[in-house]
């Protein structure tokens, strides 16, 4: 029992930690989207859009556990 107890608390820090990673990376995108539309890039800019909506919905399916 003291096991699955380790177990299911260690995979709930798992869980926060990527959290706080996606949230950083999240910024890191947003940063470069801003750069990009700036630049008036619309390459780049399509390709954070498309870095951030996956981003979004990993932190979606983290929230839902």
């Amino acid at each position: 029992m003291k096991q699955v107890m380790n177990q299911a608390l260690k995979a709930k820090e798992v869980e926060r930690h990527r959290a706080a990673v996606l949230r950083m990376e999240m910024d890191y995108e947003l940063a470069t989207l801003f750069e990009a539309l700036e630049e008036k890039n619309e390459n780049k800019k399509s390709q954070c859009k498309q870095k951030l909506e996956r981003i979004r919905l990993e932190l979606l399916k983290l929230k839902a556990l």
